[in-house]
């Protein structure tokens, strides 16, 4: 299906940042046997991925407003229009010369999310949607989300909290109750790919906490529109606003939230404050 104006505005954005991190990213495997390492060379590579993006998507749509990982908020001439950005997500895959990150960018119109790309320049995959209008990947296969509707059949991916952030007791738990009811879990280190594999049917599912809205804005948009279900840990409608997601089809979905739900109530309440947190 030919991309739409819309589509390839952001695709030109992705592929030129994608450009500069496929180099970046062959450099990083020569900096690895470094004594000081490549941490601050990553640093440097995630923020003229987000320097690229920027002037690109500004230049080919004036005015619209940002909210950006690294440069955090900016304010357009537009307020009805803002850009979601993730340069680089999946930071510490790139870091240690593993092929699973993304550039991921979404676009918000009035407040809806409207329209996502999510691309791995490792890989050369490109994962985009726009509403109503289905999610595809590199431009040529529809996506839509797995059919299975056993858990015990399923592979579902998370993420794990990061270090010196609250919340591993209560993902200890769920994560006890997810593995002893499914196939199996996987741990990619980038919501935005786990997201986009979803939509793919690679996994059935996924849930993760302590997220931010350039994490997961575009991958929301192509998991919608693989025909996939989506909420918060409670089941409510405020995953930017709580940075909590659990998605998969509308069965997988529905399991993994009694399965988590069930998991919380067993939880210290220290585990729960700090969740909530």
């Amino acid at each position: 299906m030919p991309s739409s104006a819309l589509i390839n505005v952001m695709l030109t954005a992705a592929r030129k940042a994608g450009r500069s991190l496929a180099r970046d990213f062959g450099e990083v495997e020569q900096l690895q046997v470094s004594l000081k390492g490549p941490a601050n060379f990553v640093s440097a590579a995630d923020h003229r991925a987000e320097e690229i993006i920027h002037a690109e998507l500004s230049r080919a749509r004036p005015g619209y407003s940002f909210l950006m990982e690294e440069r955090g908020e900016i304010k357009g001439d537009d307020p009805t229009h803002r850009w979601i950005v993730d340069p680089l997500d999946g930071t510490t895959n790139f870091l240690h010369s593993i092929p699973i990150f993304s550039i991921s960018i979404a676009l918000e119109r009035e407040g809806e999310l409207v329209a996502g790309l999510i691309y791995n320049p490792a890989t050369d995959e490109t994962f985009t949607a726009e509403k109503g209008k289905g999610a595809f990947i590199n431009d040529r296969r529809r996506l839509r989300v797995a059919a299975r509707s056993e858990l015990a059949a399923s592979v579902i991916c998370t993420g794990v909290p990061h270090a010196g952030r609250p919340g591993h007791d209560l993902f200890l738990k769920e994560l006890r109750a997810i593995m002893a009811a499914s196939a199996g879990i996987r741990r990619t280190g980038s919501a935005a790919l786990d997201l986009a594999w979803t939509a793919a049917g690679r996994f059935d599912g996924f849930w993760e906490r302590d997220l931010r809205p350039w994490d997961i804005a575009a991958g929301m948009v192509i998991l919608r529109e693989a025909g996939g279900y989506m909420s918060d840990a409670n089941g409510k409608d405020r995953i930017l606003e709580e940075g909590t997601i659990v998605a998969g089809n509308e069965t997988i979905h529905a399991k993994l939230l009694k399965l988590l739900k069930a998991a919380g109530a067993n939880a210290t309440p220290e585990a729960k404050a700090a969740s909530a947190n």
